[in-house]
């Protein structure tokens, strides 16, 4: 049985967010050990009959955008709870496997469309999550969600103002080498240590500072060592060669130095080496620890857990503070090397 229920100042969807977890069939008790910010197995989070699926448009088509609608027109138990209702994009590209193209503005106005994922330039996402929250839409966005920690905090302030689930998409927390690299330093003290990160030339007009554009090697950091302090940094480009080094250095709340390189040119293979050395020894290389599966699906699965309720308080509160703080380091890292 169900009931409409109206509450002064709540839209239904939000009420319906809040009463989701009392309708599911098989409600899921908290899991010892383990953050429902961590996609649990699917039969596990998700096998009730979705009592509505949200219409979603996918706003940029690139690597991820792609990626992101091969996994909302394939079966997957996230994906029952969404409809892909089309694309939005700058090239007039008409359809892609049969998925329609619409303008921003009818994207905006659509009453069928209730969320959109945001995967297109970071300098661009900002603008775009704060036209869809104004049109009431839920988001999910691709990281960095905004070039400064003000503006993802004045965003988060309008996602909770509406009433909507505002989430950042961050894979590298669900990559094999993250989780290897979790357990590894699990329980062991810190000395020193060291990250760095090469990769081919990437525009920073359209994706931002290097420390904006490289914020998944500092969410490892933040992740396994806490919060840190930027002690210095610096930046070496060689424009005409499409060439730059940031070298930063950090500091733990243990006042433990850890060094992020964030290299970058022609020629340079996509890759991370580190070094971490601990006072009960070291780790000085990265194993193969196996092939990095669906993990834009995995973040999928916990959007949809956000947009059901079944993320609790806690949770989201220190996911934004993590984020927030991540972005705050870009920000002083920029500061110094300019």
């Amino acid at each position: 049985m169900a009931y409409i229920v109206w509450v002064a100042g709540l839209e239904p969807v939000v009420l319906w967010r809040r009463l989701q977890l009392r309708v599911l069939k098989y409600p899921v008790p908290p899991m010892e050990g383990k953050s429902s910010l961590e996609p649990l197995e699917e039969e596990t989070k998700m096998n009730a009959e979705p009592e509505r699926k949200f219409g979603v448009v996918v706003v940029g088509v690139g690597r991820a955008g792609s990626v992101r609608m091969r996994d909302l027109r394939n079966p997957h138990a996230s994906s029952a709870f969404l409809n892909l209702i089309g694309f939005v994009s700058r090239r007039e590209l008409k359809c892609i496997d049969e998925v329609q193209q619409i303008s921003l503005e009818d994207a905006l106005s659509s009453q069928e469309v209730e969320v959109a994922y945001i995967c297109s330039e970071s300098t661009s996402h900002e603008d775009y999550i704060r036209q869809f929250l104004n049109a009431g839409k839920h988001i999910l966005v691709e990281y960095p969600m905004t070039l400064s920690r003000a503006a993802a905090q004045d965003l988060w302030d309008l996602a909770e103002q509406k009433g909507k689930v505002l989430h950042e998409e961050h894979v590298e927390l669900l990559m094999e080498e993250f989780a290897f690299l979790k357990k590894e330093v699990m329980g062991k003290e810190l000395l020193k240590g060291t990250l760095l990160f090469t990769a081919g030339p990437l525009e920073e007009e359209r994706f931002g500072f290097p420390a904006f554009s490289g914020i998944s090697r500092l969410t490892w950091l933040v992740s396994l060592f806490g919060e840190l302090s930027v002690v210095s940094a610096t930046l070496e480009e060689r424009k005409e060669d499409q060439y730059m080094k940031m070298t930063v250095c950090l500091e733990t709340e243990n006042k433990r130095p850890l060094t992020w390189i964030e290299e970058k040119g022609p020629g340079l293979k996509r890759n991370r080496h580190v070094i971490f050395h601990f006072k009960s020894g070291s780790l000085e290389n990265m194993p193969n620890v196996g092939v990095n599966k669906n993990i834009f699906l995995k973040d999928q699965n916990i959007f949809v857990q956000k947009l059901l309720g079944q993320v609790s308080e806690k949770e989201l509160i220190a996911e934004k503070k993590r984020i927030l703080h991540c972005l705050w380091l870009a920000e002083e890292i920029q500061k110094y090397c300019c």
